[in-house]
C-alpha cells in the first residue's frame, strides 16, 4: 500500500521554504506538537513573519507554544559520547534550553523531551580491537576541555552526561578515567518529522538549526550552503506517523514488534540479544530499501535521485541491473562534490576515507551499466574562489552541499525520507519516508527539482523523459569548460577522481556503519 497524498501537499526546497512552514505548524497547533529530529536547536532564528511577531528564536516559539496550553513532545537524538562529543553536547544543551523554555510559558508540565540514544550497541570483542581507538577519542576531548577557560569547560562537561562517567580530575588536569569498558553506539536516530494535532505532518531531510539554513539561489558560502527537501501533508498517513513515534522507543529497545503502518516507509533496528561478536543492531525494518528496489525495477524510462550519500551496494547493483535490463532506461544522480566532513573540516579519519571508498564503487558501477545514459552530476555556486578551497572546491566554485534525499521514478513515482543512499539509513538507522503516487504530487516534486538546478530559461527537453539525461550531460560538460560567473544554473559533473584517491577499504568493517 502506497501512500495517496493528496495534491494539496506542499514541497519545501531549502530551509528558507521549510523552516517558515514548521513555524507556522507550531503557531496553528491546537492542542499537541509531536515530533522527532537529529537535531533541533532552541536558537535556530524564526524567519516567517508571524513567527517574528512573537520573538528572535525558536526558544520564543517553544514558550509562544507552550504558553498557549499546546502540549510538545520530541524525541530527540542523542549520540555516542565518546565518537561524538559535539552531537552529544549538542542534544543536552537543546534540552536545557527547552526546558528554560518551557518554565518561562508558565506550563512546564506541557514538555516531554527525550534524549534518544539507540539502545544498540557494539559487542564487546570489537570494542577490544576498537580500544586504541577509544582510548585516542576521550583523550582528544580530554585535551580540548582543557586548553578551555575553567568555566566553558565545566559548562561543556555539564552537558555531556555520558561522557563525564570516562573523565576525571580538575581542569586543567582532567584526565581519562575508565571505571568501566565504554560502550560503543553504532546507530542513531535519523528520522526528521513534526505532526500537529493529529491532522498535519511535515517530513523529510532537513533538521533545525542554523546551519542547515539556506535558500534555492545557496548564496552563502561554500561551506554554509544546505539544499533540502520537506514535504508537509494531510490525511490517514499523518496518524500512523504518530503511532510510528509512539512505539520506536519500544522497537529499537526490542521489547515490542512494529506495528503494520502501510503508509509509512520506514527503517528500524533494535539492540540484539547477544552482541558480543557483532557491530551491528538488528535489522527489523528496511521498507524504505525495499521501496527503492521495487521502484527500480518498475522504473522505465527515467529514475532521478538526490542523496547526500550514494554508498548502497544493494541499491547500486540494483541500478546496474536494471540499466543492463532495460535499454531505455535513463539515470540522474545527484551527489554533493565531497563529504561535508571532508570538504568542510577536512577530515582523514577511517570512517571518511571508507565512505569515499564505497561512494566511488558505487558510482563507477551504475556509470559503467549505464554509459551515455547516465549523469552524475554535484551542483556549485557560479561564483569563483579566491583561494584553493579543497574538497570544497568544485570547478573552482564552492560546492553546494546537498543534503535532500528525493528519489523519482518516471512520472509516476517517487520517495521523499529522512534516508540516504547507503547501508546506514537502509538497514541501521531510524528512518522515516512516504511513497508518493498521487500523480499531480509527484509532478509538482519532479518539474521543482530539476527547476532548482536549471538554468530559468531551460527548455522543455531538460524535463522529458527521453531526453533529460542528455540535455543535462550536455550543460554540464559546457558549464565545466566555463568560468564559474559564466555558467548556466548549477549542474555540474561529478568528480570521482578525488573520491577514489581519497577512498580505502576497511575489509572486516560492515558498509553500513558510514
Amino acid at each position: 500500500m502506497t501512500a495517496q497524498i493528496p495534491a494539496q501537499a506542499r514541497i519545501f526546497l531549502t530551509a528558507s521554504e521549510a523552516y517558515p512552514a514548521l513555524e507556522t505548524l507550531f503557531l496553528d497547533a491546537k492542542e499537541e506538537i509531536l515530533a522527532g529530529f537529529r537535531v533541533f536547536d532552541p536558537a535556530t532564528p524564526l524567519y516567517s513573519d508571524r513567527g517574528r511577531d512573537i520573538g528572535d528564536t525558536w526558544f520564543d516559539l517553544i514558550e509562544h507554544t507552550l504558553r498557549r496550553g499546546v502540549r510538545f513532545r520530541m524525541l530527540l537524538t542523542d549520540f555516542d559520547p565518546i565518537i561524538r562529543p559535539d552531537m552529544h553536547r549538542a542534544t543536552w544543551l537543546s534540552k536545557r534550553r527547552m526546558i528554560l523554555a518551557a518554565e518561562a510559558s508558565g506550563n512546564p508540565h506541557l514538555l516531554d523531551i527525550v534524549p534518544a540514544m539507540h539502545p544498540a550497541r557494539v559487542g564487546w570483542l570489537p570494542r577490544i580491537f576498537l580500544w586504541p581507538k577509544i582510548i585516542s577519542e576521550i583523550r582528544t576531548e580530554v585535551k580540548r576541555l582543557n586548553a578551555l577557560p575553567e568555566q566553558e569547560a565545566a559548562i561543556q562537561l555539564k552537558h555531556a552526561p555520558g561522557l563525564c562517567q570516562y573523565i576525571s580530575g580538575d581542569h586543567p588536569d582532567l584526565k581519562v578515567s575508565l571505571r568501566q569498558f565504554p560502550a560503543l553506539i553504532p546507530t542513531t536516530h535519523h528520522q526528521k518529522l513534526a505532526i500537529a494535532d493529529g491532522t498535519r505532518l511535515m517530513l523529510g531531510g532537513l533538521d533545525l538549526n542554523e546551519r542547515r539554513y539556506d535558500t534555492p539561489e545557496h548564496r552563502r558560502d561554500g561551506p554554509q550552503t544546505w539544499h533540502d527537501a520537506q514535504i508537509m501533508c494531510e490525511g490517514p498517513i499523518v496518524e500512523q506517523a504518530q503511532r510510528h513515534l509512539t512505539e520506536m522507543l519500544a522497537v529499537t529497545n526490542g521489547t515490542q514488534a512494529p506495528q503494520s503502518l502501510p503508509l509509512m516507509l520506514r527503517t528500524l533496528s533494535r539492540k540484539r540479544n547477544n552482541a558480543a561478536f557483532h557491530m551491528s543492531p538488528h535489522t527489523v525494518l528496511n521498507k524504505i530499501e525495499v521501496a527503492h528496489l521495487d521502484m527500480i525495477a518498475k522504473a522505465q524510462h527515467l529514475i532521478y535521485l538526490e542523496s547526500q550519500y550514494f554508498r548502497s551496494r544493494v541499491i547500486a547493483k540494483a541500478l546496474a541491473r536494471a540499466a543492463r535490463e532495460k535499454p531505455d532506461l535513463k539515470l540522474i544522480l545527484v551527489l554533493p562534490a565531497a563529504p561535508d566532513d571532508v570538504a568542510f573540516e577536512h577530515s582523514t579519519k577511517s570512517d571518511a576515507r571508507f565512505g569515499e571508498y564505497l561512494q566511488a564503487k558505487a558510482v563507477r558501477k551504475v556509470t559503467r551499466a549505464f554509459g551515455k545514459r547516465c549523469l552524475v552530476m554535484s551542483p556549485a555556486r557560479p561564483v569563483t574562489l579566491d583561494n584553493d578551497s579543497g574538497r570544497a572546491a568544485h570547478f573552482k566554485a564552492p560546492m553546494i552541499y546537498l543534503h535532500a534525499k528525493v528519489s523519482i521514478f518516471d512520472d509516476t513515482d517517487a520517495i521523499i525520507s529522512s534516508a540516504n543512499l547507503n547501508g546506514r539509513s537502509m538497514r541501521w538507522d531510524t528512518e522515516v519516508g512516504m511513497h508518493l503516487t498521487d500523480p499531480q504530487t509527484v509532478a509538482t516534486l519532479k518539474q521543482r527539482s530539476f527547476d532548482h538546478w536549471l538554468p530559468q530559461d531551460a527548455t522543455p527537453d531538460y524535463h522529458d523523459l527521453q531526453t533529460a539525461v542528455s540535455a543535462w550531460r550536455k550543460l554540464a560538460v559546457r558549464n565545466a569548460k566555463l568560468e564559474p560567473e559564466q555558467r548556466a544554473g548549477f549542474v555540474l559533473p561529478f568528480p570521482i577522481a578525488p573520491a577514489r584517491r581519497f577512498g580505502r577499504n576497511l575489509p572486516a568493517v560492515p558498509e553500513e556503519l558510514v
